[in-house]
This record gives structure tokens, sequence and C-alpha cells, in this order.
């Protein structure tokens, strides 16, 4: 493999992260426009070494396949299920993400969605603005959102801390993982099915990727049932999204609180008339806080993998 430090940008990215690359390493940004790109690859795939990328975007099995000196896929995001993992290990090609850092904005999503969804917040100020209550009087009562049944689906970093936040709520949390983790005080089910059928609201908090695709499915769905609440903060591919819409349509479900889709930015248009359903633009880190952090990993991977060929944090 030709040894090449030169940096590709694939997809956008936040302005710092854009404009360091830019400037700092001379990063040259791959067109979006599938004809340009095809004769951009063609006449330039073999001079990257290392392609600068987002979760969104990534980089998928044609692109990689297209860039044959690729050492390196720096990934401004925690997921990286849009990158061809398998590809990169089999070539020998690094990929990093930005774990850790966006755990507690992640975790403050999925309370914010739980809260929002129970008490139906959203919908509360809706009927406000509206001025339905003048016209209609008080708000329907909503549901209890403390000392719940929670099933976690996905006790990682970020499961972790969506757990130990609602344990300031006097929940009860139980959850689903490939194996049970050591040293957390919450229940292992070995069985999504039986995690759902024990939960009044599920948290989806699992990684994205092939391995998890449909994991939520129409019998994890009918297992939670018509009483329970279901939170994705995770990935749209991680939930069936054809069985979660019908089980809110036909009223096989309580509510649903979602900040990722199967196909963003698409969201399907039953869900937007349903006031039991809170949707939002995948903004689970989306704070100047984390996103300046994550700046900051994305960056120091870069710049060490240029430097000695490793990364900060390298996905395992």
């Amino acid at each position: 493999m030709t040894t090449t430090k030169a940096v590709l940008q694939v997809g956008p990215l936040m302005p710092a992260v854009q404009d360091s690359i830019t400037t700092e390493y001379g990063a040259v940004r791959l067109p979006d426009n599938a004809d340009e790109r095809a004769t951009f690859l063609a006449a330039r795939g073999a001079e990257f070494g290392v392609a600068v990328t987002s979760g969104r975007f990534g980089v998928g099995t044609e692109l990689m396949q297209q860039l044959p000196n690729l050492r390196a896929v720096v990934n401004f995001g925690v997921g990286y299920d849009t990158t061809d993992v398998a590809q990169a290990a089999e070539r020998g090609i690094a990929v990093s993400n930005t774990p850790d850092v966006l755990n507690d904005c992640v975790a403050d999503t999925a309370l914010a969605l739980y809260l929002d969804v129970l008490r139906r917040i959203s919908t509360a100020d809706r009927y406000v603005r509206r001025g339905d209550w003048l016209s209609k009087g008080n708000f329907p009562l909503a549901t209890k959102a403390s000392g719940k049944r929670v099933g976690i689906v996905g006790l990682g970093r970020i499961g972790k801390v969506i757990a130990r936040r609602l344990e300031g709520f006097d929940c009860l949390v139980s959850y689903h993982n490939r194996r049970p983790v050591d040293g957390v005080p919450y229940e292992y089910r070995d069985s999504l099915i039986d995690l759902a059928r024990n939960s009044d609201v599920l948290i989806v908090a699992a990684a994205g990727g092939p391995d998890s695709a449909g994991l939520i499915n129409a019998d994890v769905i009918e297992a939670l049932g018509r009483d329970g609440y279901l939170i994705n903060i995770a990935r749209g591919s991680v939930v069936d999204e054809t069985a979660l819409v019908a089980a809110l349509v036909k009223g096989k479900l309580a509510g649903a609180g979602l900040d990722v889709f199967a196909e963003e930015p698409k969201v399907p248009v039953e869900l937007l008339g349903l006031d039991n359903v809170v949707v939002l633009p995948h903004l689970g880190s989306g704070t100047h806080e984390t996103r300046a952090d994550m700046a900051q990993l994305t960056l120091a991977n870069l710049k060490r993998f240029l430097d000695d060929g490793t990364l900060e944090t390298p996905v395992q």
C-alpha cells in the first residue's frame, strides 16, 4: 500500500472541524454530486490516506473500494455504522470515533424524551399555543414518569448514564445486552421479549450496524404492549420502523419518543399527526459544549494518526 497523508473530507462537518482540516492539512472535499464524485474518485481516489467523516455519511463499501490507499477513517460521532468496518478490518484500515464525550448529552436527550412522552409536555405546549386551554379547559391527564419499570436495550457507555439518571426518578431498571455487564445493580434479561414484557418503557441505546438492524421488531413491540412506551436515541436501523409505525397508528403502543429514524432526514408521515409521539431531528449530542468536545477529539485522532499512525480512540 502506498503511504499517503492526504486527507479527504466525506460529507459536511461542523465548521470548526472543516476549517481546521482544510487549513492545517489541506483536506479536499469529496463532491456530493454522484457524477462529479465518480469522476473525482477515478482521477484522484488513490491520493488519499485518511478520510474524515461523520456518523451520518461514513465511508461505505463502494467508496472505500475506490480509495485504494486509505489507511484511516476518522469519524466525528460515536456511531460508525455507515462505515464498512468489515472491509476496513480486512484491509488494515484504522477507524476512530468520539466516545464518552457525548454520553451526558445523549442521556439527557433520552430523559427529555422519556419525560416529554409520558407527561405529554410537547402536546400540552401545543394545547396552550392553540388557545385550547381557554376554549376547552384543563389539559387531559398524562402518565406518571417516576417509579416506572424501564428496560434499556444496550447497557454500554450511554446506556449506563441513562440508567443512573433514571435512578433519580426511582425507576426499576433492567437491561438486555449480548452478555451481562459486570458491576451494575440492574437486572439482566437475556431475552428482549422478556425485557419488553416486563417494562413500562423501553429505551433503545444499542449500537447501530448490521448486527442490530431490526433488533426491536414487531414481536418486541407487541411484548411492550399498548400501555408501553418506546424511546430511541440509538440508530433508526435498530428499530423495525414499519412495525413501530403500525403499532402506534393502531394504538398498540402508548407512545414513542424518537430522535433517530431509518432514512434520515425523512420521518414517516404517519407519525407527524400523532400527539403521543415526539419526534426530534437527531439532536442527541447537539449542544455547543459536547460538539466542541467531539470536534476536539476528532482533530486529535487525525493529528495523532498523521504523526505516528495510531489513534486516540480507535474503534475496538
